[in-house]
């Protein structure tokens, strides 16, 4: 694959995208950057209600990892990262109809990395990554992101999902903490996070998903570096404690995630000490163990996943 200005990139090999479909549609799971044998800035979608492999869609504006992404309708966002050299506060958008490279969005409040992103329809809430400050952007129009107030703690490597109206963000990491906080915000509104209830432990990289009703938080690395194939699920409307889910089909950590209102799948990461390139899947609204779905492009860690049919679009 060829190599320019030292990021090693997927997608470059498809240069001249003869490829493309002239139109996707359907519920698309997109996914951004990562680590591969270097800091990629690959874009890649699968369609979640059929199985089957990655596609390559276009590439960020540069490579880099543990940014945060989220949704709408017609419109995929990803913002922050780590560049291998330094965080950056950029935001990059794509339209999910159109397979092609980013275009810059605007710029978070600050640079970070390890942040956590979800949202509703319209707004794009972005929060974490060594900041306790939760950004905020009205998706359909570029600008700058919005102060919208404060998580719980200045946590790395957060999740976060909801419903239409509420976010909820967990768990996370502030060196030696870790923690099981689950925190939520009004998504219409601004202001701090509210306490909803603990993970079943404390951890960071528990990835995200969730349908209208239910939010799912899969794996992730616990106390002592013990990273975990747990699955725990929240009823969004109500509070309390986390409840069992199932199990991923292995342990995993710095993975990604996106969903469906009906399924939600977890992408890439760290399992068994190695990266992978598997795609997880569950039925939301049941229990169980994860199952195999698929691949990414290739073996990738520190991935950031996305969707436009996720519980957040009514």
């Amino acid at each position: 694959m060829p190599n320019y200005n030292g990021v090693w990139s997927l997608s470059t090999h498809y240069q001249n995208r003869t490829g493309w479909p002239t139109s996707i549609s359907g519920n698309v799971a997109m996914s951004f950057g990562g680590n591969v044998s270097g800091y990629v800035n690959t874009i890649q979608y699968f369609f979640i209600d059929t199985l089957g492999n990655a596609i390559d869609f276009g590439d960020l504006s540069e490579g880099k990892n543990t940014g945060g992404a989220t949704c709408s309708a017609t419109r995929a966002v990803f913002a922050g990262g780590y560049t291998g050299s330094a965080s950056v506060n950029t935001i990059e958008f794509v339209t999910i109809a159109s397979a092609s490279n980013s275009s810059d969005f605007g710029d978070l409040t600050v640079a970070r990395s390890g942040l956590c992103g979800g949202g509703s329809a319209t707004r794009g809430l972005f929060a974490g990554g060594g900041s306790n400050v939760i950004d905020y952007i009205t998706i359909s129009s570029e600008g700058n992101a919005t102060d919208f107030g404060d998580v719980y703690v200045a946590a790395a490597k957060a999740g976060m999902c909801g419903s239409s109206t509420r976010a909820l963000i967990a768990g996370g990491y502030v060196h030696p903490n870790y923690y099981n906080n689950v925190g939520y915000v009004t998504i219409a509104n601004t202001g701090n996070t509210t306490d909803f209830g603990d993970l079943s432990a404390a951890r960071y990289s528990a990835e995200g998903a969730s349908s209208a009703t239910r939010a799912v938080f899969g794996g992730g690395i616990e106390a002592g570096d013990t990273t975990v194939n747990t699955i725990d699920y929240f009823t969004i409307a109500s509070t309390g404690n986390a409840t069992d889910f199932g199990n991923l089909t292995a342990t995993r950590k710095d993975h990604g995630s996106a969903s469906s209102k009906v399924r939600a799948v977890f992408t890439g990461g760290k399992a068994a000490g190695s990266k992978t390139a598997t795609i997880d899947y569950i039925t939301i609204a049941s229990t169980g163990n994860g199952a195999d779905f698929g691949d990414l492009l290739a073996a990738t860690q520190d991935v950031e996943s996305a969707s436009n049919s996720h519980g957040g679009i009514a």
